[in-house]
């Protein structure tokens, strides 16, 4: 990028979305601080030490801070100069779908205490429909909305090379000002209004989960009906209409971002006057595939669909929501593992990403030596599709079993595999 257009930005917040977004903007040749009310994090980062697993991301942070493009500090004062200001501030969202805006307000109202007058506030947070234009309207100042559509375990990697890039704005400088962030990335530039921004990245996320949903019933359905679900969504992804993507089963959605927008996105529905039942009955069912796992993992370690858990020791192979991440907000792999603990179950974990810090809450006694998950266990149950778990030594996992089964609820190992290996293998819609 010519020096001419690199752009002096400011980036509130420093979690997923935020520490993705300095590092990214820097390795593109902005001058970038990183603003965190946390000091002591502001700290590590300063010094390169990242406090989430993030492929990649540490090497783009230990880059910029070499080249001094990147910076971190505590105090907004920092950014009187910017030409941009991404807000990162989480948004978290109640049961109910009632997004908590209170840091987000709060880091508003300081902001616009120290802004240049010619600085451009992006909002990067996930927000209702409204909050831009709000926000425009309380900092006296061209805001734009301008969603991140960054994968857990791919975030660095989806911000440099985004699918789509959207702006949502009613002042077409200011829509200049942050497409400019963007120079050098192959993308599509998509312009629209503030609110058609904020909608659509609720509606990304609430289709993928619908999308999920209803593989999972699908499943369902073909393990009633005597069909492979492997080679029914195999049919399904040859179709360029329906993608190749979010069609394998599992133990249902979850995470920091799909559970959240959802049942946001179904709250504004409702306060627009609009039946958005479909939704609604997709995450019925994702509850629903929780307690469909834990059914059959009573049925394979028990030989019953409503056998008694009390007191077997099972092991589970992931918690992480997905693979890839450390993330264990809204995870369904721990979901799963909390109803069987109800149940009566006793659980040992092991997860490549959580080593042995207690993540669940003390449900699950964590582990960092995999054969300590199989000793002894009545049964393994797979919840997180690390590739890795594929690699295992499952002959030597068997022989430490106390009953060589397994329920495998991503469908990630091969069937003839495990039965080769001592096995009594369960997956999902087969």
């Amino acid at each position: 990028m010519e020096e001419r257009n690199r752009l002096t930005v400011g980036v509130v917040g420093t979690g997923y979305v935020g520490l993705t977004s300095a590092a990214c903007l820097a390795h593109l040749g902005h001058r970038v601080t990183g603003v965190d009310i946390d000091a002591g994090k502001v700290a590590a980062l300063s010094r390169g030490e990242i406090p989430i697993a993030e492929p990649g991301l540490d090497t783009l942070v230990a880059e910029g801070l070499a080249e001094g493009r990147l910076a971190f500090a505590t105090d907004l004062a920092a950014l009187s100069r910017a030409d941009v200001v991404l807000l990162c501030v989480p948004t978290p969202t109640g049961q109910d779908g009632t997004s908590d805006l209170h840091a987000f307000d709060a880091a508003v109202e300081a902001l616009a205490r120290v802004l240049s007058p010619g600085c451009v506030v992006a909002v990067k947070s996930t927000v209702p429909v409204g909050t831009t234009t709000r926000t425009e309207l309380a900092l006296r100042r061209p805001t734009v909305n301008n969603p991140e559509f960054l994968r857990e375990g791919h975030a660095a990697y989806d911000f440099l090379n985004p699918d789509r890039i959207v702006i949502g704005a009613s002042d077409h400088a200011a829509a200049d000002r942050v497409a400019a962030l963007y120079e050098g990335l192959s993308a599509p530039v998509l312009r629209t209004d503030p609110a058609s921004s904020e909608l659509a990245k609720y509606a990304s996320n609430a289709f993928l989960a619908v999308k999920v949903s209803y593989v999972n019933v699908l499943a369902e359905l073909c393990e009633r009906l005597g069909a492979d679900i492997a080679d029914v969504a195999k049919a399904m992804r040859l179709d360029p209409r329906i993608g190749s993507a979010f069609l394998s089963p599992g133990p249902g959605w979850g995470g920091s971002c799909l559970p959240k927008d959802t049942r946001a996105l179904l709250r504004a529905a409702g306060e627009a006057g609009v039946d958005f039942s479909v939704l609604a009955d997709a995450m019925a069912a994702n509850h629903h595939q929780r307690e469909r796992v834990v059914e059959k993992v009573r049925q394979a370690v028990t030989g019953s669909p409503d056998g008694s858990l009390e007191g077997l020791r099972l092991g589970l192979l992931g918690l992480a929501f997905k693979a890839g991440t450390d993330d264990v907000r809204e995870s369904p792999a721990l979901a799963v593992a909390t109803r069987l603990a109800e149940c009566g179950a006793v659980l040992t974990g092991y997860d490549p990403g959580l080593g042995r810090a207690d993540r669940t809450g003390g449900v699950v006694q964590l582990v960092d030596d995999v054969t300590l998950v199989a000793k002894d266990a009545a049964g393994l149950v797979l919840l997180t599709e690390w590739p890795e778990f594929r690699d295992l030594d499952w002959a030597h996992l068997a022989d430490l079993t106390d009953r060589a089964t397994i329920v495998d609820t991503r469908n990630l190992l091969d069937p003839d595999e495990l039965a080769c290996a001592g096995f009594v293998y369960f997956g999902l819609g087969r």
